[in-house]
């Protein structure tokens, strides 16, 4: 499956499609498709010919049929939100959508005396920075219908897929207009999309990606974007370690061998601490190449670092902007986020799109969850959370309507070069 191909039906927002149809009188000879032929692409994507057909007239039928002879040899495959036109409907009047989840059950593979014995050792030894790594996999099983990720059930385990499930049974049960693990889904979808396109930008030069605290991740296993690139996985040794005696488990068997098909061009697994200073020089030993392309992924990582050690990772990553095309796809907590925790949340960044063009990054979008690019079909309740907060400036830390914190996750790209130069911070 291509990345970042998922859910492209819900950018055409539903309300100027009805307004384009009152203006436009149909003749014999008008196309209703042509002014906006996207809405044709993504809707063939989307619905089955036999569900459009109602809806079209029948003399525009040879246009439909032409494009989809057209669209059917596009040389990727969509996984969109399960929904129907019934529902589709009732978003464009603000209502919620409330779709009947996958069914759930946990893999034979789980129930395994080995894989039963590794995951008790997550629980009782490790601690809540590495317990997230499960999370983030319990997140994107449980959210398959729009992400593939077959081994994210494994790397989670039954505790951490158990508790996420109960969560969404109870969401959905009160009809609630955020699910639990939405944000997990969004971010995932968000760096898939981001990272393929990175490397598109290398114009298919060989590149590497590096997965800072990679935990639990399975991108070197289900992206087919990666073919050309090395991927390395920096990590505390125990977490890489447990990772691997999972996926050997996951080959060993028989019914779910299948899914350990590695889609990277390699992979390599370096034992480091991040928050140390010798994590670089391991790289480099593990055979990354400081001058060759290189995108670094920093998913769900920074905010448990503290202020100066995730200043020294950001300003080692900047510095390689100077030999070389450098990528960064990061998230960031803003301060009232860290208040959750304290305890565990430690880095946070108000105004990332302003500290990263200060430490040396020539180019910074920022975006949140909702927004056209972090949206992927999945936050259209104009009134849930993260809508509501999109509509309020960035320096407001308190919601006004109820008194609770403003908590936002920035998605954050950034890059630089030898030929890009700085622009100027005069905003």
């Amino acid at each position: 499956m291509n990345c970042g191909s998922r859910g492209l039906h819900w950018y055409l927002p539903f309300s100027s499609r009805k307004k384009s149809s009152k203006k436009k009188k149909l003749d014999a000879t008008y196309n209703p498709f042509s002014s906006n032929p996207w809405f044709l692409c993504v809707a063939l994507f989307s619905y089955p010919l036999y569900h459009l057909q109602p809806l079209i007239p029948t003399h525009s039928m040879p246009y439909v049929l032409h494009s989809f002879l057209l669209v059917s040899q596009f040389p990727c495959t969509l996984k969109t939100f399960p929904c129907n036109l019934k529902t589709m409907s009732s978003q464009e009047n603000g209502s919620p959508q409330h779709p009947t989840w996958p069914e759930f059950k946990l893999p034979d593979l789980l129930s395994t005396d080995t894989v039963r014995q590794v995951h008790a050792t997550i629980e009782n030894e490790w601690d809540p920075l590495q317990r997230s790594a499960c999370q983030t996999a319990a997140g994107r099983a449980l959210w398959k219908h729009v992400i593939h990720d077959p081994l994210a059930d494994i790397l989670a385990g039954e505790t951490y897929l158990k508790n996420l499930h109960e969560k969404i049974k109870k969401d959905c049960v009160n009809k609630a207009r955020e699910i639990s693990g939405v944000i997990l889904a969004v971010r995932t979808l968000w760096f898939d999309s981001k990272l393929e396109a990175a490397l598109h930008s290398f114009n298919d030069r060989e590149a590497q990606v590096v997965l800072l605290g990679a935990g639990m991740d399975a991108r070197a296993y289900r992206l087919s974007c990666l073919k050309e690139s090395n991927v390395f996985e920096v990590d505390f040794p125990e977490v890489l370690q447990i990772k691997a005696t999972l996926l050997q488990a996951a080959m060993d068997s028989t019914n779910d061998h299948q899914y350990l098909t590695m889609t990277a061009k390699s992979i390599t697994r370096v034992a480091a601490d991040i928050r140390g200073n010798d994590w670089l020089e391991k790289l480099q030993i593990s055979g990354f190449v400081p001058e060759r392309n290189t995108v670094w992924v920093l998913e769900g990582i920074l905010y448990y670092l503290s202020h100066s050690e995730a200043t020294q990772v950001l300003e080692i990553i900047v510095d390689k902007c100077s030999l070389t095309n450098t990528v960064l796809l990061a998230d960031f907590m803003n301060k009232p986020s860290t208040s959750l925790s304290s305890s565990i949340f430690h880095f946070y960044s108000d105004w990332p799109d302003h500290l990263l063009p200060s430490l040396g990054f020539s180019y910074v979008k920022l975006s949140q969850i909702g927004d056209p690019d972090a949206h992927f079909g999945l936050m259209h309740d104009p009134l849930n959370l993260f809508n509501k907060l999109r509509s309020l400036p960035r320096s407001v830390y308190t919601h006004p309507d109820d008194g609770t914190p403003c908590c936002r996750l920035y998605l954050v790209e950034a890059s630089g070069s030898p030929k890009q130069t700085i622009p100027s911070m005069a905003s």
